[in-house]
């Protein structure tokens, strides 16, 4: 009789269960999507440095999926709260007719495991085919080859979905048994006659707290953005998170007392239709619902961020690659070593070619187009040198950068040797110039208002005046990312006698095919276990390496990112859902009495869009506007990366929002009026 009772009951109120539903489908969906990573990249074929980066993302995967399990469980009971509240009187009619407790809450746990059945199979069915179109978009970020690409369905994601989820279900059905036991006959009976009153809240306290919030808002806004140089230790940047989270709670306060009242101030907009029915709703929700709204409004907060710079990341740090490392090998040494054992000062004054050579490493038998220069320093120049009279107001505003750092030098001839092999124009000097190089943004703009002050350098008693008054973009050092802060080319006579700091040896594989290519970056990564090699000072960087630990990066980060600012979107929006669900299911009086006033089917389903809409946009509105600055800092942060395609990573943010959030903000509308029917 209880099962039959229970799968009637869910027949009967499917349309109420079905937020509950597509929450919990949507969650056993991505989770069984972003749990099945680890088994598509088992089937792509991709070098040994990217399977070490996959490997620590499938770990960090896991380690994510503990937290996500957390918040989907605290998700779902919410949810349910709402479904048994929105029961209370059926609950009520059973107890009248003489129904236990116990038997009522093995309906409960009966229609909780029906409901989480259908739900499991449905969202491993759609995780399933989603994992499909996953294992491409895995492929992409990893910039894998695809040749045994075939369906697969993941074991151990369903396994562990199962799991996961069969703890949050028996969860969920002790809290039911557990609510149930507690209930009260006359509480259940008259729970629809309980209704929230509009607490009128004091405009003028209302107003100056407004007032105070948004100065606080505005300070921390500038600080991440004009003021971000005030950031120069990690724990300030508490400052403006702490501003803006208390801020934000404190403007949804203030508002939810200055709407009403601004509202009621225009007669004609406030008695418009049921305006001011609406007007009043929207009210005493948010006047009873701050901390929620609060948080909820962080959260989107932090998807937004999170989402467009995750996908801003992967494609900046791809961009990268294509521009920042134009070869395939690089060797760095230190050279003209005075400390130290013999070997490592005898084998500084000699070129990185003759280092490899004593190796048994033959360049010419693996390399060509090999370019060899040196970089030099002078303990008497130093950065402040160069910045000249702005190096006050550089100290001023930038105080955490560090000043008595040398600066680096190269040859012209050099330099140009260089370029031709990176394919960059090739400069041009007079006997007393210079030109600073740097691809780092942030440093470029220092450099350059000290060039626009016409620094002179003094270099073994010769003056140098800038050709420029400005930075060019270059670099020597390949990098995934921009990381030259300056170099300094000078024609070659001036740097006779100057101190050798490095040398620096770039050049192409003499191979064409990727996996010829791969066996001579094996060769020189056992040059390590040279018994020579292992002694001295001798650094080598890869394409084929830098490319796999950049991708890598770039995927695991993304990936990550898009998990967990898609679930961050759920509960935001689930929580929402349920909200307005659970006040339409109070409010049905409200509704009822309207209709007998004369309101029409159609204006009460347009109080009631207007009342959703208002609501679920309220958060979303403030959160974007947080979202702006956020990204901004974000990309301050992420500056070295580069921020290509951030408009494309906005867009794809957008899209999210739109299919996710959207989709509650309709279903809720839709079941609040199947409610609030008469």
């Amino acid at each position: 009789m209880l099962y039959k009772l229970s799968l009637k009951n869910i027949r009967k109120s499917f349309k109420d269960y079905a937020i509950y539903f597509f929450t919990l489908v949507l969650g056993v969906c991505i989770f069984y999507v972003f749990n099945a990573i680890e088994s598509q990249t088992v089937m792509m074929n991709v070098s040994s440095s990217t399977k070490k980066i996959i490997e620590l993302m499938n770990y960090m995967m896991n380690a994510v999926s503990v937290f996500v399990s957390f918040v989907l469980g605290f998700l779902i009971i919410y949810a349910s709260r709402f479904l048994i509240k929105r029961r209370n009187k059926e609950f009520g009619i059973y107890l009248t007719l003489g129904m236990g407790k116990r038997k009522i809450s093995k309906i409960l746990l009966i229609e909780t495991i029906f409901i989480g059945l259908i739900s499991l199979f449905v969202g491993l069915t759609l995780g399933v085919l989603l994992s499909q179109f996953m294992s491409l978009l895995v492929a992409n970020m990893f910039e894998a080859d695809l040749t045994r690409f075939r369906f697969i369905f993941s074991h151990s994601a369903c396994v562990k979905t199962l799991i996961y989820f069969g703890i949050i279900y028996l969860v969920v059905a002790l809290f039911n048994v557990v609510t149930i036991s507690k209930c009260k006959l006359i509480d259940l009976i008259n729970s629809s006659k309980k209704q929230e009153k509009v607490k009128m809240k004091n405009p003028i306290i209302c107003t100056i707290v407004f007032l105070i919030s948004s100065i606080m808002l505005g300070y921390a806004y500038y600080i991440v953005t004009a003021g971000v140089d005030m950031l120069d230790k990690m724990i300030k940047i508490l400052i403006p998170v702490g501003l803006g989270t208390i801020s934000t709670f404190l403007i949804i306060w203030s508002l939810s007392g200055l709407i009403l009242r601004i509202v009621m101030a225009v007669k004609k907009l406030y008695f418009r239709g049921l305006n001011s029915f609406v007007l009043r709703q929207i009210s005493s929700k948010i006047n009873t619902t701050v901390m929620q709204m609060g948080i909820i409004c962080l959260m989107i907060f932090v998807t937004i961020c999170v989402l467009s710079s995750a996908l801003s990341l992967k494609n900046s740090m791809t961009q990268n690659l294509v521009t920042l490392v134009p070869v395939d090998i690089q060797f760095v040494k230190i050279l003209d070593r005075n400390e130290g054992d013999k070997v490592l000062i005898d084998d500084s004054k000699i070129s990185i070619v003759e280092t490899l050579e004593r190796a048994d490493f033959n360049v010419k038998d693996y390399f060509k187009d090999i370019v060899e220069v040196t970089i030099y320093s002078s303990n008497d120049i130093k950065i402040k040198t160069t910045l000249g009279e702005y190096y006050e107001i550089a100290k001023s505003k930038y105080p955490m950068l560090s000043y008595d750092s040398s600066e680096s030098f190269i040859k012209l001839s050099d330099y140009n040797k260089l370029a031709r092999l990176y394919g960059k124009d090739q400069l041009i000097l007079n006997d007393d110039e210079y030109i600073v190089l740097s691809d780092f943004e942030s440093w470029a703009a220092i450099r350059d208002e000290a060039l626009k002050r016409d620094v002179n350098i003094n270099l073994s008693g010769v003056n140098y005046k800038p050709k420029y008054d400005e930075c060019l973009d270059g670099f020597v050092y390949m990098s995934p990312n921009h990381i030259n802060t300056g170099l300094f080319v000078f024609p070659d006579n001036a740097l006779n006698g100057i101190i050798r700091e490095k040398s620096l040896l770039a050049a192409n594989y003499n191979v064409e095919s990727d996996e010829e290519k791969q066996k001579i970056e094996d060769i020189i990564m056992a040059l390590d276990e040279n018994k020579y090699i292992s002694k001295i000072e001798l650094d080598a960087v890869s394409k084929i390496a830098m490319y796999g630990a950049s991708v890598g990066l770039g995927a695991c980060v993304t990936f990550i990112g898009i998990y967990l600012g898609i679930i961050f979107l759920i509960s935001s929006a689930a929580i929402l859902a349920l909200r307005e669900l659970s006040d339409s299911s109070d409010n049905k009086e409200r509704y009822r009495m309207i209709r007998k006033l004369g309101a029409d089917e159609k204006m009460i389903n347009k109080a009631l869009f207007k009342q959703t809409a208002i609501f679920f946009g309220f958060p979303l509105v403030l959160s974007i506007i947080h979202s702006i600055f956020g990204i901004m800092f974000c990309n301050y942060i992420l500056e070295t990366f580069g921020n290509q395609k951030l408009f494309i990573s906005i867009v794809m943010t957008a899209l999210v929002l739109i299919i996710i959030y959207g989709g509650y903000f309709v279903i809720t509308y839709s079941v609040s009026k199947n409610i609030i029917k008469d």
